[in-house]
């Protein structure tokens, strides 16, 4: 089946709307709950999930099974479902679970729409600040409804940049504190906030004007990542070539700075020098 390209329009402006309200619905509960009681578990050393992980994951899935029930799902907490029309939404319901378990308040739902390696459409929800970043393929970047644009910062050396460090850092030898130690020496400054589809989104409006991280999975990104090129910024791997949503390093900025962080990144790494 074939649909104008006005029909295409209003078909991905449906999904994201019921990808808002879903993410809003999720982020009320995860709210709500984070000052009560809730369950911490540990799937590793260090990486942990709550019940409220995968009560958030509940709410999103039953709502889309219930709207789109031949869509597929892939979700963190062990939620993998191809579906039978070539639609997968990608799904991360708690996205700074370290963060939520020490009631730091700072996490998100993360919640896109894929077709393949495609994204369609994507929505970032930032509960504690109501925030709502959104996007829809080929229509531009919102933050609550109104359009967001990355940074024109020029210089790594004026630039406030995110990152963050993988669950086994403990385990592997690509940690990221080569990398942090070599870019904080080039750059104004770095912040470290917990959820990587945060960072992406404060790339995206400008906030910071560029993300790294390795170790991260499809439903940490996928959302985070069409925000950041609809907004006007860049999205590739480390080296600068072009991203896959299940790749193991993200590089995301404002352009401008790209080339500068490729060559930051390049320094270090195993198997080179």
């Amino acid at each position: 089946m074939t649909f104008s390209e006005g029909d295409q329009k209003t078909m991905l402006n449906t999904f994201l709307d019921d990808a808002i309200r879903v993410a809003r619905k999720a982020g009320t509960v995860l709210r709500t709950k984070l000052e009560s009681d809730f369950r911490v578990e540990y799937k590793g050393e260090v990486d942990l999930v709550t019940d409220m992980d995968r009560t958030a994951q509940t709410i999103i899935e039953s709502e889309i099974r219930s709207l789109y029930p031949t869509h597929g799902l892939l979700a963190e907490e062990e939620l993998d479902d191809p579906g039978t029309d070539g639609y997968v939404w990608v799904i991360d319901p708690l996205d700074g679970t370290t963060n939520y378990a020490h009631r730091f308040p700072v996490f998100s739902v993360s919640i896109a729409l894929t077709a393949g390696e495609e994204v369609l459409c994507g929505v970032v929800h930032n509960p504690m600040s109501e925030e709502t970043f959104t996007s829809v393929k080929g229509g531009g970047a919102s933050l609550n409804g109104h359009a967001i644009g990355v940074s024109k910062v020029d210089t790594l050396n004026r630039s406030l940049l995110a990152t963050g460090f993988p669950y086994n850092i403990r385990e592997t030898l690509e940690t990221n504190l080569n990398h942090f130690n070599n870019m904080v020496l080039q750059a104004q400054g770095i912040r470290r906030c917990g959820s990587a589809a945060l960072d992406l989104c404060y790339v995206a409006c400008g906030r910071v004007d560029g993300f790294w991280e390795l170790g991260l999975n499809p439903w940490d990104i996928a959302a985070g990542t069409l925000i950041v090129r609809e907004a006007g910024g860049m999205v590739t791997d480390f080296s600068g070539k072009p991203l896959v949503l299940d790749g193991s390093e993200v590089l995301a900025s404002n352009g401008v700075i790209h080339n500068e962080m490729t060559a930051v990144l390049a320094a270090d790494r195993p198997g080179q020098g």
